[in-house]
């Protein structure tokens, strides 16, 4: 099998000067530059990260060269891989879904040369459990779990919606009509409802940890934590 020719961004701006693509220990690899590859990739960039994109399409490399740090290869071949320095990174995201035999082989390569931190994006629960058999240490369902989020935004009164780790959550909410001109001790919302006020956004007011003596406004914004089963009855409430 030939070797992809891996080729570096050249110099362009788009209207600010771009890093130069210097891979460290703290960077982070990006494979495919799908919508959510995309997405990640110019968020990371923007954020300062020093990250790299790898993308097959030459297309798309032109496309996004001078806007991320990218290059063009097949990264399903472990030599392209190795070619691009790969191991230099300490996280890398497989960002390539759709094409399943790929995400797993990409996957596959990058466990073979010991990426300390391996996120791949699943389509399906099949996919990624085998992911996760073949070594990822995170599997995310980007289309599942923003589905799953609107779900619980169009339902009542949630204005976000956080998913931390087994069913524990974190919502902003308006608050419900009976704890109006309460305290949260006389409201009593952690012993009726099993779930803990976090904080208190007032209109106008820098936000403020919650304590037993903080009083909801009508107009407030609620930071609440609890189970998620808890946390949609008590934003259910009217």
């Amino acid at each position: 099998m030939s070797v992809p020719r891996v080729l570096l961004p050249d110099e362009r701006t788009s209207g600010r000067d771009r890093k130069k693509v210097n891979p460290r220990d703290s960077g982070v690899l990006v494979v495919g530059l799908g919508r959510f590859g995309q997405s990640l990739a110019t968020t990371l960039d923007r954020s300062g990260q020093d990250v790299l994109v790898a993308e097959k399409d030459p297309d798309l490399v032109a496309q996004w060269s001078g806007r991320v740090p990218i290059v063009e290869a097949d990264v399903a071949n472990p030599e392209a891989l190795e070619q691009l320095g790969a191991r230099d990174f300490s996280i890398a995201v497989v960002a390539v879904g759709t094409a399943l035999e790929a995400s797993v082989l990409i996957t596959g390569n990058l466990v073979d040369i010991g990426t300390p931190q391996i996120w791949a994006k699943a389509v399906s629960v099949e996919h990624g459990r085998i992911l996760q058999r073949i070594g990822a240490h995170h599997v995310v369902f980007p289309e599942h779990d923003a589905g799953k989020r609107v779900a619980h935004l169009v339902s009542g009164k949630l204005l976000d919606y956080i998913e931390v780790e087994d069913g524990f959550t974190i919502v902003k909410m308006r608050p419900p009509a009976e704890t109006h001109g309460f305290t949260l001790a006389q409201a009593g919302i952690r012993t009726k409802y099993g779930v803990t006020v976090i904080g208190v956004k007032s209109p106008g007011v820098d936000f403020q940890y919650a304590t037993p003596e903080t009083r909801i406004a009508p107009t407030d914004l609620l930071v609440v934590s609890g189970p998620a089963e808890l946390l949609e009855r008590f934003g259910a409430r009217p």
